[in-house]
């Protein structure tokens, strides 16, 4: 199976994988570097390097060897890998975390690995802080949450820009009293006349080096160039469990009346990747919330968003900290952590 790693460090890294070949090499040195045999630690996380171009597409192919980055930007080499397995199933990874340094024997690698995993333990300054784009409607109660989650180290990254077809909207006033910069898009004659398009918009959160975009109340469709310029890196929190009362004209208030009159037991929350579609990208995480015999739309909503504030910053922190996989088949899950064995849900 081939696999990817995204790692974005200030010094050489070593990926993981059964014979390090074909690795297209900077210099001489590193094409000597990449000849040395290291073996797969894929469960223990530190082992794989992706990549990214230009601040904003993501590059999915198959990496192994020697990765360096400079500056922002991610660099990819592509080479056949052994993969990553667990439970049977292959994973795409996703890393940022700082990897062992280089050394020229496969022994001293081995134990260079059991050094850093120990050090892992008690220490977590391999992460890089991501920068982070929140796009909203109305009040911005989940930004709200987020932008304290990243206050307090929950989530390691900031939110480095807000954007809204509703620039006057209260979330926007949170957003400036907190001095984070805020962008109008779409255009519109009644509340952005300043809006960008959506070419200046990818401009705009490219220039701001912005990892990933997440929509938080944001009721407009996401434009397919910004979809193609963030590829797996757009989320969306949904007040219903999906794919049940989502798509074009499920939002807001709307989507609990319409749980309450099917007779639905249950509802909740749904964190999901973005695509073309409203409400159609895949799941992430889910939280249910029962749906009471006496519920009004306004009760239901509030249970709901109670979890929406804790479900949407635990699938950010998990972005943050690389804790999200793809399996083979498209569905991305999530790892509880890093440390002891792996479990995902």
């Amino acid at each position: 199976m081939a696999s990817t790693v995204k790692s974005r460090v200030c010094a050489p890294s070593i990926a993981c994988g059964s014979i390090i070949s074909g690795i297209l090499a900077a210099d001489s040195q590193w094409a000597r570097a990449s000849s040395a045999f290291f073996p797969s630690r894929c469960e223990s996380h530190k082992s794989t390097t992706s990549s990214r171009t230009g601040g904003g597409g993501v590059s999915w192919g198959a990496t192994c060897g020697w990765t360096s980055t400079s500056g922002s930007g991610w660099r990819t080499r592509e080479a056949s890998s052994g993969g990553t397995r667990a439970g049977g199933s292959g994973f795409v990874i996703q890393s940022r975390r700082k990897l062992p340094s280089p050394s020229c024997s496969a022994a001293a690698g081995m134990e260079r690995r059991a050094e850093q995993q120990e050090e892992d333990e008690d220490e977590d300054e391999g992460f890089v802080r991501l920068k982070l784009a929140v796009f909203l409607s109305g009040g911005g109660s989940n930004f709200r949450a987020l932008h304290a989650n990243t206050l307090s180290n929950s989530i390691y990254g900031d939110v480095v820009v807000v954007v809204s077809d509703k620039p006057a909207c209260k979330g926007c006033d949170y957003a400036r009293e907190h001095n984070v910069p805020v962008l109008a898009f779409p255009q519109s004659k009644k509340h952005a006349p300043e809006g960008l398009t959506a070419v200046d918009l990818v401009a705009a959160l490219r220039k701001l080096e912005v990892d990933y975009v997440l929509l938080a109340g944001y009721l407009k469709l996401i434009p397919e160039e910004l979809v193609r310029a963030y590829p797996r890196s757009i989320l969306n929190i949904h007040p219903a469990l999906l794919p049940a009362f989502g798509g074009k004209g499920y939002f807001g208030m709307k989507v609990h009346e319409a749980v309450i009159k099917s007779g639905a037991r249950f509802s909740g929350a749904t964190v999901h990747f973005v695509d073309e579609k409203y409400d159609s990208g895949p799941i992430l995480a889910q939280r249910v919330v029962p749906v009471l015999a006496d519920d009004s739309g306004h009760d239901l909503a509030a249970r709901i968003l109670k979890e929406e504030h804790v479900l949407y910053s635990e699938a950010v922190a998990a972005l943050c900290e690389d804790r999200v996989l793809w399996r083979e088949d498209g569905v991305p899950l999530i790892r509880r952590s890093w440390k002891g064995s792996a479990e995902y849900y």
